[in-house]
């Protein structure tokens, strides 16, 4: 890797290239030498000590070891950089409660924490509580501010005003949180649907990987998608990409509307269709919501319920379908709690009806980062957030 010098580049632009370049290669490869960053850069040894110097006094980076024990001659200095020179926080905002993870500037984290709440919750309770826990975690990982905040919650984020969306069915005290955040922390608060940011862990650390355009269609409660073509995630001109929940169903019942997805996809593969087809198949769902459907796919899995499995992958596969006839994404993968917990083998039926009735090739694969990917995906948020506000020094 080597920097790319333009003519018109002036002295202040190059040093901040390659301070940026450093920083990141010590971010993705670990603490490192001056040596080896000379190598990996392929700027001058005096260029590398000047940037050395200058990150260091930036308190970017510091000393974290040494290197060459093994050989004749002086040790040779490791850097690092300075995990916590900030500290960034990532909450997922449920219908039914939040959990808040905070971390380091390389995204470590430092400590986590949950609250449920009831749906009824008055929604000034609900906006104290959630900004108390927030700060509690903050003091528990060592902390004493956050430099920069990701929140993840359903429904669609208005690209004009980072703002929330009014909803049907959605508590109030969601957009009312972000709100109250940006008011009283004063630090930039980036607020995102919960899908996408499954779908960004998905990509830096779970079944997407290798892929730089994909699908995560999301099974839960609801159902969405979430859309990254060629590396960039894709919202859509009014933030509504991916809002599958309300794709109209061929067949008898009404159409869903603006504000009621009923009669849309949402109605055949969200958890309440599911745990009602999994009761009329003798299999125990005590419940209409996320978790319930997750025990149920679950247990018919471990008990080789064929023909219910069948059914609920061609509920999938037909939205699925959708998708892929208008993006050709050419990989899907299953997230949220239903695609959790029917793993492989709920990929493998899918993937089979598939291909039955499209014509075009595409991958499923399970999700693998697990229950925690909106989290994961708002930590990551963040954290990108807060590596471009300080990795880039000024001149």
């Amino acid at each position: 890797m080597s920097v790319i010098r333009t003519p018109s580049a002036s002295p202040s632009t190059a040093r901040a290239i390659n301070d940026r370049l450093a920083l990141d290669l010590l971010h993705r490869e670990g603490s490192l030498t001056a040596a080896q960053l000379k190598t990996l850069t392929g700027l001058s040894r005096p260029t590398v000590a000047d940037l050395v110097e200058r990150l260091q006094d930036a308190g970017l980076i510091e000393i974290v070891g040494e290197a060459g024990a093994d050989r004749r001659g002086p040790n040779a200095k490791l850097y690092g950089i300075v995990a916590e020179r900030a500290y960034l926080a990532g909450l997922d905002v449920r219908t039914h409660g939040l959990a808040v993870s905070v971390a380091d500037l390389l995204g470590r984290t430092r400590a986590e924490a949950s609250l449920p709440f009831d749906l009824d919750v008055d929604t000034d309770e609900a906006v104290e509580r959630a900004i108390a826990l927030l700060k509690t975690t903050t003091a528990e990982a060592g902390a004493t501010a956050l430099h920069t905040i990701a929140v993840g919650a359903p429904g669609l984020v208005d690209p004009a005003t980072g703002g929330l969306r009014h909803a049907g069915g959605l508590p109030a005290w969601h957009g009312k949180l972000v709100d109250e955040l940006r008011r009283r922390l004063a630090v930039p608060v980036l607020l995102e649907n919960e899908v996408n940011l499954a779908a960004a862990a998905e990509q830096r650390l779970g079944a997407a990987r290798d892929r730089d355009t994909f699908v995560l269609l999301w099974l839960g409660f609801g159902v969405g998608a979430a859309v990254v073509l060629d590396g960039s995630l894709r919202r859509g001109a009014s933030g509504g990409a991916g809002e599958i929940g309300f794709l109209p169903m061929l067949g008898p019942g009404r159409l869903p509307t603006a504000t009621d997805c009923d009669g849309g996809f949402h109605t055949l593969a969200g958890s309440a269709a599911l745990c009602e087809l999994a009761r009329e198949h003798g299999i125990p769902a005590s419940a209409d919501d996320a978790a319930a459907a997750e025990a149920a796919i679950g247990y018919a899995i471990d008990s080789n319920a064929e023909e219910f499995l069948e059914i609920v992958a061609e509920r999938i596969a037909i939205g699925a379908a959708a998708v892929t006839a208008v993006l050709d994404p050419g990989c899907l993968v299953l997230g949220g709690e239903i695609g959790r917990a029917g793993g492989d083998a709920l990929a493998a039926r899918v993937s089979r009806r598939l291909s039955e009735i499209s014509p075009l090739r595409t991958e499923v694969r399970p999700g693998t980062v697990g229950g925690g990917a909106v989290l994961e995906g708002a930590v990551l948020t963040a954290m990108g957030a807060a590596q471009d506000a300080l990795f880039t020094p000024r001149g």
